[in-house]
């Protein structure tokens, strides 16, 4: 193990990736970092790493921020209960811990968003201790480099996998390591059609030796993703649009959107029925409807599909509180999620 060890870090010195947060040791520069990058690519992050940290570059100037402003800053890198939790575990470095980031694996774990991987790397690459940090790439070199057949999607596979990566943790180069698992598997040990050739342990892999690299690791795969069908209304009344922060998704909580109506028959166009609906959700009678077109948004387990209605006539009866009229002039102020950033833009409001 300590041999290829040596190998790995070899390779890292010489084919390291030149990103923003390489060039620091503050754990909270390093958990802004990890944060984004949770389902996001690298070089997506980075303009957003430079300039949350800019606007927030404490744990303490995020703590004291509205969220709002968070969420704004946050719009487009999409997932938005990350930046939720980012800025809960902000507040509680600052009231639990006097603003000056914990330095135990336990107290780091116990911050809002942190999970074992997250926890591992922060105190790896910031504290340069041996905590493993095993997410996807890392389950992936390591299930071939040892042959593994076992479900990486598996708790009990990814507790042995963290296990023999905390054995191979080199001492006092902790963070090095971390990240030299980091970008084999970004780079080389890809998902599919992997750079063995590049690899510098690919003579120490059984997968490659075995002429497994195409059926390691072994996943479960994931279920399709279901599908729901909306109106998406665009009620614009004077010069402002009726908007929302209430709904159908828990993960869009607290950002700004235009009404939904979830349609229960798509092959049903707009009708009597809808404008019942309308006037029952939101206390508004819309008088007439003018089809925009439609858009689409993937999200990880679930796929809107959104016909877009804007609807000009209307009466104002009852508007329930859950709706406000936002002028159309601040609207790119508003956390607005790209579901519906891309609808607004469809909708020519954008």
């Amino acid at each position: 193990m300590e041999a290829l060890s040596e190998k790995l870090l070899n390779w890292y010195k010489t084919n390291k990736r030149d990103l923003p947060w390489r060039h620091t040791s503050d754990p909270y520069a390093i958990l802004v970092s990890e944060i984004m990058l949770q389902q996001t690519r690298v070089d997506t992050v980075i303009s957003y790493y430079h300039r949350f940290l800019e606007r927030f570059p404490t744990a303490a100037a995020l703590a004291l921020a509205q969220e709002d402003e968070v969420l704004n800053l946050w719009k487009g890198l999409g997932y938005y209960s990350r930046a939720r939790n980012l800025h809960r575990a902000a507040k509680k470095i600052l009231h639990e811990h006097q603003g000056r980031f914990p330095e135990s694996f336990e107290q780091v774990r116990k911050l809002p968003g942190v999970g074992d991987y997250t926890a591992g790397a922060v105190m790896s690459i910031a504290f340069n201790l041996p905590f493993p940090a095993v997410d996807g790439n890392v389950l992936r070199v390591i299930a071939r480099i040892n042959g593994l057949d076992n479900d990486i999607a598996l708790p009990e596979t990814k507790k042995l996998i963290s296990g023999i990566v905390k054995e191979m943790i080199p001492e006092d180069r902790a963070g090095d390591f971390t990240q030299t698992l980091m970008d084999l598997g970004a780079t080389v040990c890809i998902p599919t059609t992997p750079s063995c050739d590049k690899c510098p342990v690919s003579f120490d892999c059984r997968a490659n030796k075995e002429q497994k690299t195409d059926i390691l690791p072994v996943k479960q795969k994931k279920s399709k993703p279901q599908t729901q069908h909306f109106y998406a209304l665009l009620i614009v009344h004077g010069h402002k649009l009726l908007m929302t922060r209430n709904h159908p998704r828990t993960l869009l909580k607290n950002l700004w959107g235009v009404p939904l109506i979830e349609r229960e028959n798509i092959d049903e166009p707009p009708a009597e029925k809808l404008q019942e609906q309308i006037l029952d959700k939101i206390g508004i009678e819309v008088l007439s409807f003018q089809a925009m077109g439609k858009v689409k948004h993937v999200f990880t387990h679930r796929i809107w599909e959104m016909e877009i209605l804007s609807c000009s006539k209307c009466s104002i009866h009852d508007l329930k509180q859950e709706y406000q009229w936002v002028s159309l002039e601040s609207i790119d102020e508003l956390p607005i999620p790209t579901a519906f950033t891309k609808l607004l833009r469809a909708g020519g409001l954008g």
